[in-house]
């Protein structure tokens, strides 16, 4: 089992900056793909970013391209997402979410993937 805990959500500005932060426990980090989702209301949950276990691939949702960008400590067993450039359309409940995964390069786009999820944290941002 892995527990997965967000932080860092809140109220920003458009073209402001948010930081949130994914606290893993549980079994071994390291060797998890991670991701974030986010969920606006009234609508099906959307991929963000991924990263592989080792950190050294990402790919992000073209909606947040050059904006966001994902990152991963996995001796601090934490997750990041750096949200710049912030519009009220990034509104929403943002989820990470974690899947072992054998191959140290590999995501996954796909929530249907990923078999923990943290209680997610809200971003709004106003314009």
């Amino acid at each position: 089992q892995v527990q997965l805990v967000e932080s860092g959500g809140g109220l920003a500005q458009a073209g402001g900056s948010l930081r949130l932060s994914c606290a893993a426990a549980g079994r071994t980090f390291s060797n998890h793909a991670m991701a974030w989702f986010l969920q606006a209301p009234g609508k099906e949950r959307e991929f963000v970013a991924a990263i592989s276990w080792s950190g050294g691939t990402t790919t992000y949702a073209n909606s947040v391209q050059g904006r966001f960008t994902i990152s991963r400590n996995n001796a601090a067993n934490t997750m990041y997402l750096q949200m710049n450039s912030l519009k009220p359309a990034d509104t929403a409940v943002y989820y990470c979410a974690a899947k072992e995964s054998p191959y140290f390069g590999a995501y996954y786009y796909d929530h249907s993937e990923y078999n923990y999820w943290g209680q997610g944290t809200q971003v709004t941002v106003s314009s």
